[in-house]
């Protein structure tokens, strides 16, 4: 029989006096409820109520197994309404990773509505532009670029990931705009270096349906679209960058579009986990995501 069940029976039995009261409480029958407490003293080898036609009482034994049950099944008890707590209501530690570039211009405006709407939830948020291997480095969900590999992930589709080409008005003033992406080998572009692949050597752009590379001769490279970003609106040259990262300089005129009529190559964004949602703070994290960033 089972053993917290066993113990209930016990408890129940003490503090209502009788079998048949303490059945009646838990919805078993009298017999039912001597056989639990008789299954519990031939497991633990000794007896724990002694028995009389008008009354039972604790032997020594049963006194002191009484406090411990008592003890056990209240927080047997305290463990399931925490459960329950953490089932109605979104609470815990979540660790999220994404590329540094999107995880610092884009996805932090998600996490403060989604921080202030859950108040009981804690993000641990790492960005890094390497390959992260969610399920062995542990980590609950994460922001992936690009074409998906491992299909053992579950993955929500987000917005593809769009860059525009852009170059301050002192660059453009000086070195005049490219009017082809053909151009782009004849002016300073800004390279964007990944630390786990070769340094790209040309820009994608979409052409009547097809794509291709514009070669480019970048004399800075960097592994931080920041710091790029920051060159390109000091002059020292054009920068092909994220949409969300150049906003508010394209806003504010520090930066100026180029190449409007070429469309860059946008690169497949996914949130992905190790498996379907399980917890709430899991779930309604991922529907923020898919709400800001959703395809």
């Amino acid at each position: 029989m089972d053993r917290l069940t066993g113990m209930a029976a016990f408890v129940k039995t003490v503090e209502c006096g009788s079998f048949a009261a303490a059945g009646k409480a838990l919805g078993m029958t009298p017999q039912m409820t001597g056989r639990h407490v008789a299954e519990l003293e031939t497991r633990i080898g000794t007896r724990l109520l002694n028995r009389t036609t008008r009354r039972q009482s604790l032997t020594e034994a049963g006194q002191a197994f009484y406090e411990r049950c008592r003890a056990l099944l209240a927080d047997a008890e305290a463990a399931e309404a925490q459960a329950r707590s953490l089932a109605d209501t979104p609470r815990g530690r979540l660790r999220i990773t994404a590329p540094v570039t999107f995880g610092a211009f884009a996805l932090p405006e998600a996490i403060a509505r989604f921080l202030n709407r859950y108040p009981d939830v804690q993000i641990d948020l790492t960005l890094t532009d390497r390959f992260v291997d969610i399920v062995d480095e542990g980590y609950d969900a994460a922001i992936r670029l690009g074409a998906l590999n491992d299909s053992t992930l579950v993955a929500r589709a987000l917005k593809p990931y769009r860059f525009v080409v852009c170059a301050s008005p002192a660059y453009l003033a000086a070195a005049g705009a490219p009017e082809t992406p053909h151009a782009l080998i004849g002016h300073e572009c800004l390279g964007f270096a990944y630390t786990s692949a070769p340094p790209a050597s040309g820009w994608g752009f979409i052409e009547n349906g097809q794509a291709w590379t514009a070669p480019i001769a970048p004399r800075l490279r960097a592994n931080d679209m920041k710091a790029l970003i920051t060159a390109a609106v000091n002059g020292l040259g054009i920068a092909l960058a994220p949409e969300t990262a150049v906003r508010d300089a394209l806003r504010d005129g520090s930066l100026v579009p180029l190449l409007t009529q070429y469309e860059p190559v946008a690169r497949p964004m996914h949130i992905v986990m190790a498996s379907s949602p399980t917890t709430l703070k899991l779930r309604y994290f991922v529907e923020e995501v898919v709400a800001a960033f959703g395809a």
